[in-house]
């Protein structure tokens, strides 16, 4: 018995960390260059910890909204028209801060007002909030300065702030929650019942043991717009965790779960990360993890994409999903380290990859084909065999960070947008593009 509990333990950790990658089939048939392929803009950039980052809207137009900044610091909010095809921008602040960090993150309020988030990267700084005097016009702005850190009650950490994730739930009377990284650089959220005017004090809702200083893990938020509220997060930073493990809970009527639907927390009270659900466990691979993006299939389960990394020059691009009973994880393809050409900072900076949030069973990746880093598009019936299609193939640029575009259902024309680099040194350095799966090069 003692073997056979040995042999089960060996296979269990064998299996984690060396994960047979899926069966993939490529189709290169419809890919071109990426220059083919027509700009949102020319100059913006985006991390992908501030989410959404680009929602489509039918009211009395149809149209989809993006945010950036751009490498002289402006933040930028945009549409593109599906009617007459214009793209009509708006800067909403000069000179922000030059850092990708600090992309809007937007949401749509029931009567059509756009509200848009964003903050510096770090520091004691307000999170700036932007919401439409009249629906679907960007040209006309509320503006407010939101301090949500409570330094009161959390006189012993440090007051910080970077990024922005808005949530709305109907069935809490249209109450929008909003997800940073705030106070002692800890997830924390905040919550608004009459749109966005006021706001309660901040809270931490994850907290990791506090190890070392200013200790960050990274969170994806997701909802179904109604009720609950999804999150996929780790215990830190890649770069100084040898072991960064990925975890799932949810939120639901004031209270926080794990997977199996069993209570850990109360809202007004932290959860530390094992009391929530252990997605992907670095403490037995001993290879650290980056979470990527979370979304919730046709029964709402859970699906997650994050990075593996054996080493900081292989990234593994793997998946897992939520079956009602267990998570079901697959290796999808190694997709060629970091692409960033500072070599010594930020080897973890993958291409990367996201859902579809209308049908995660469809997503977008950034992979290395030859030297540059190239878009794909990934579609699974079950998650263990894949059918690839190159979106851009050739292509002259890098091609990186894609995102779906939320609230695009099938038959939308515009369905994800990503970043082609002239140039990407680092996230204080950069000069990139935001491409649109349409064609047209301008």
């Amino acid at each position: 018995m003692k073997s056979l509990i040995i042999l089960s333990m060996l296979f269990f950790f064998t299996s984690l960390c060396s994960q047979v990658p899926v069966k993939y089939s490529m189709d290169k048939t419809h890919a071109d260059k990426s220059e083919s392929y027509k700009s949102f803009t020319d100059n913006g950039s985006w991390c992908w910890f501030s989410d959404p980052r680009a929602v489509y809207f039918e009211g009395r137009y149809k149209r989809t909204y993006a945010g950036w900044i751009d490498n002289a610091g402006n933040v930028i909010i945009g549409y593109y028209d599906h009617t007459s095809g214009d793209i009509r921008t708006q800067t909403l602040m000069e000179n922000f801060e030059i850092d990708d960090h600090d992309n809007p993150a937007l949401l749509f309020v029931p009567d059509g007002r756009l509200l848009v988030f964003f903050t510096k990267h770090g520091g004691p700084n307000p999170t700036h909030l932007f919401t439409m005097k009249n629906a679907e016009d960007i040209f006309a702005w509320d503006k407010q300065e939101l301090f949500l850190n409570d330094m009161e009650t959390y006189k012993e950490f440090a007051n910080t702030n970077t990024y922005a994730n808005p949530v709305l739930l109907t069935e809490e009377d249209n109450r929008i929650y909003l997800f940073w990284r705030g106070v002692d650089n800890k997830p924390n959220y905040s919550f608004s019942e009459d749109l966005g005017k006021t706001w309660s004090k901040g809270r931490i809702f994850v907290l990791p043991e506090r190890i070392y200083a200013m200790r960050r893990p990274y969170m994806k938020v997701e909802s179904d717009g109604k009720r609950r509220i999804v999150f996929a997060f780790t215990d830190g930073h890649p770069n100084a965790e040898n072991e960064n493990s990925i975890y799932y809970m949810y939120y639901e009527g004031g209270s926080f779960y794990n997977v199996k639907n069993e209570k850990i927390g109360e809202s007004d009270m932290p959860v530390g990360p094992r009391q929530a659900s252990v997605v992907y466990d670095a403490v037995i691979t001993k290879q650290k993890a980056w979470i990527w993006d979370i979304a919730l299939d046709k029964d709402d389960n859970p699906v997650l994409v994050y990075v593996r990394f054996p080493d900081n020059s292989n990234h593994i691009y793997s998946y897992a999903r939520w079956n009602g009973e267990k998570w079901i994880t697959k290796d999808l393809i190694n997709s060629g380290g970091w692409f960033p050409s500072d070599k010594l900072r930020e080897q973890n900076y993958s291409g990367g990859l996201v859902l579809d949030h209308e049908n995660p069973n469809i997503m977008y990746l950034s992979v290395k084909r030859g030297s540059k880093y190239e878009i794909e598009k990934w579609v699974t019936k079950d998650g263990s065999q894949w059918k690839a299609e190159a979106v851009t193939r050739n292509s002259a640029k890098d091609n990186v960070r894609p995102f779906a575009v939320r609230n695009a259902t099938e038959g939308n024309p515009l369905q994800f947008l990503w970043m082609q680099n002239n140039r990407y040194v680092h996230y204080t350095d950069f000069d990139s593009s935001i491409k649109m799966n349409l064609p047209g090069s301008d």
